[in-house]
């Protein structure tokens, strides 16, 4: 029997962090993936999503001067030899090179610590599932009987659809929903919430709304999709707002409601690990069964790349030395990659309100009246709100150009748990987006002043003896 120091189950974002962090300590490591190492992020997710919005991006500015054709299929292919390059660091070949071994094939458990991979079996001091998500597919009535696109399948079109509908208005729908529009693309956005992007501060998404409507997306919001069937032309959704009935007809559907965990060929119950919507793991990212972890978008709560590579340092530490660290989901920050970019770290007014009620401070800032880069640029808007507590960040919530960049530096001070007024005195180079962020700084500081016990005391004595002396 194969004997391993750690298995790692999927080579995406998560198992690729994983993998290389057992093999820095000089582990023996298996890798078992049913597809192409690289998973989601490199071939339908952060990577390609990136390459189709800064291109579209390119477009959408070129075209304030000069109305032309753009080659989607051209563009398309583009946009897939930015995974193929990335995917160049990261072939089966590469993770050998490393000191891996790589097995092509789906895994499934025989017991805690051995795995079956075909006909050939393998066991593991330690074991990590890193197996990741897949696009979440409604039960609509008539879908299973139309063709309709995933982010999984979105890039391996050969060219883009004239018209298409989007279910789904979180990060996925609205990056791709914006791209496609700027290439040509007719988009209808149709979404069960009131507002796109609902986890979201709620002023900034309605904004970006405002934003996507002037570029030429068409929202259908607090609407349900009920049915779906096929016509000459593509597809028609039937749906429901209000009571009332309506019908959508496009080219194609993307779907874009979120995702659900890999899990099911797994034979978790032979392994004795328990599943809900993901795989269960306690605050080490331990599951149910000693011994075994999982970590990235099949374990949660967060599926995101970064938060992947975050757990799968801690998994794999945990797995193969001595130590025993939590996971802390305190400090998460994000970035849906929209123009401009809406970007967040920590909490949103109304959950830091529900937690802290009055004591909380809020700070807003308007790039485009207050920031001289943004002056630069024709029609640039900006929005930053901070949400404080004695000095010190609940959460950060950007609408803005360069929005992920910006938010780095908020996200450090939140997680060192420095007083966001320090960074008043820190010299950002002019002009810059992240002045923005030294300006509200000196905001934060001088409104910490103006309500220190001993200022209000003075300014309240001060006040009484004016009223006094005009007495």
């Amino acid at each position: 029997m194969n004997q391993y120091d750690l298995i790692v189950i999927g080579s995406g974002a998560a198992g690729l962090t994983a993998a290389f962090t057992a093999l820095g300590f000089g582990k023996k490591v298996l890798i078992i993936e049913k597809d192409r190492p690289g998973g989601e992020c490199t071939w339908s997710g952060c990577v390609p999503s990136k390459g189709l919005i800064n291109r579209a991006k390119d477009v959408h500015t070129a075209r304030k001067f000069a109305d032309f054709d753009i080659d989607t299929r051209t563009l398309l292919q583009e946009v897939r030899g930015v995974s193929e390059a990335i995917y160049e660091h990261e072939t089966p070949e590469v993770l050998e090179k490393a000191g891996a071994v790589f097995v092509q094939g789906e895994a499934a458990f025989v017991d805690a610590k051995t795995l079956k991979v075909g006909q050939e079996t393998y066991r593991g001091k330690r074991i990590i599932i890193a197996t990741g998500s897949s696009p979440l597919v409604p039960p609509i009535p008539g879908l299973d009987e139309v063709p309709f696109l995933t982010n999984e399948s979105f890039f391996e079109q050969e060219t883009l659809p004239k018209s298409i509908i989007v279910l789904g208005a979180g990060a996925i729908g609205m990056e791709l929903s914006q791209a496609m529009n700027r290439l040509g693309v007719e988009v209808t956005v149709v979404e069960m919430m009131p507002e796109i992007m609902f986890r979201e501060e709620p002023a900034y998404a309605a904004i970006l709304r405002e934003r996507l409507v002037k570029e030429g997306v068409r929202f259908q919001l607090g609407t349900k999709a009920v049915g779906v069937e096929k016509t000459e032309t593509g597809i028609r959704l039937s749906t429901e707002k209000d009571g009332e009935s309506g019908q959508i007809e496009a080219q194609t559907l993307l779907l874009a409601l979120g995702r659900k965990a890999n899990i099911g060929s797994l034979n978790l119950d032979a392994a004795g690990i328990k599943a809900d919507r993901g795989i269960v793991v306690d605050a080490h990212l331990q599951t149910t069964a000693k011994g075994v972890y999982a970590c990235g978008d099949v374990a949660g709560p967060y599926q995101l790349s970064h938060m992947a590579n975050f757990q799968a340092k801690i998994a794999a530490m945990n797995a193969i030395l001595p130590i025993n660290r939590k996971a802390n989901y305190e400090h998460v920050a994000w970035t849906t990659f929209t123009d401009p970019e809406f970007a967040r770290a920590g909490m949103t007014e109304a959950e830091a309100r529900e937690q802290y009620g009055d004591r909380i401070r809020v700070f807003e800032y308007d790039m485009a009246d207050k920031l001289d880069r943004a002056k630069t640029k024709a029609g640039d808007i900006g929005h930053i709100k901070l949400i404080t507590l004695k000095g010190r960040v609940l959460g950060a919530h950007i609408l803005a150009e360069r929005a992920g960049e910006l938010i780095a530096e908020v996200q450090v001070m939140k997680s060192l748990g420095m007083k966001f007024s320090k960074l008043q005195g820190v010299i950002h180079p002019y002009p810059t987006y992240a002045d923005a962020l030294r300006q509200m700084a000196q905001q934060v500081f001088l409104d910490g002043l103006m309500n220190h016990p001993v200022v209000k005391l003075f300014r309240r004595s001060s006040t009484a003896s004016a009223e006094t002396k005009d007495a």
